[in-house]
């Protein structure tokens, strides 16, 4: 055996042995409620070691995030350019994390987070959805490979404190 492969058999014993984990979480999603506060305090309040990274959550910012490339002929173009600026962050962002979690609000439809929920699954990334039941069928593909599906923010926390902790 390896030392590398070693290294890994020793870290997956650590972590059998309840070790406890950290990780890096990614808040993808709706950005028009402190979802993504309640998760953070819920976190902090269990003692979970956990850094959270989101996308650009100040709307005109995020539509303005290419502007500075040049003046565009229509909106489209300018969203274009502004998407994929953002997609630098984004993509980094999820690459880099452990786990996402995508929110789906009652009030907008979030293409952005169905979108970073399909980059995950299609990256083999672990990712849970938070929504209210009231949206699950239309959102039946997204949820299918998803890994948990949950309706709190508590449910969220409970989720990372099972799999840190287990």
């Amino acid at each position: 055996m390896t030392g590398a492969a070693c290294g890994q058999v020793a870290a997956v014993a650590a972590l059998m042995d309840g070790e406890v984990m950290s990780f890096t979480v990614y808040l993808s999603g709706e950005i028009h409620t402190d979802w993504r506060d309640e998760i953070r305090r819920g976190a902090e309040a269990a003692g979970l070691d956990v850094t959270f990274t989101q996308p650009v959550t100040d709307h005109p910012a995020s539509d303005a995030a290419g502007d500075h490339l040049g003046e565009t002929e229509s909106q489209f173009w300018r969203d274009h350019q502004s998407a994929k600026v953002n997609a630098i962050r984004t993509r980094t962002l999820i690459e880099k994390s452990d786990l996402v979690v995508v929110r789906f609000g009652d009030k907008y439809k979030q293409w952005n987070a169905a979108f970073d929920a399909g980059y995950c699954a299609a990256l083999g990334k672990p990712y849970v959805t938070l929504h209210d039941a009231d949206i699950v069928h239309a959102l039946k593909e997204v949820d299918a490979e998803a890994q948990a599906w949950c309706t709190t923010t508590d449910q969220v926390v409970e989720t990372l404190e099972y799999v840190l902790r287990a």
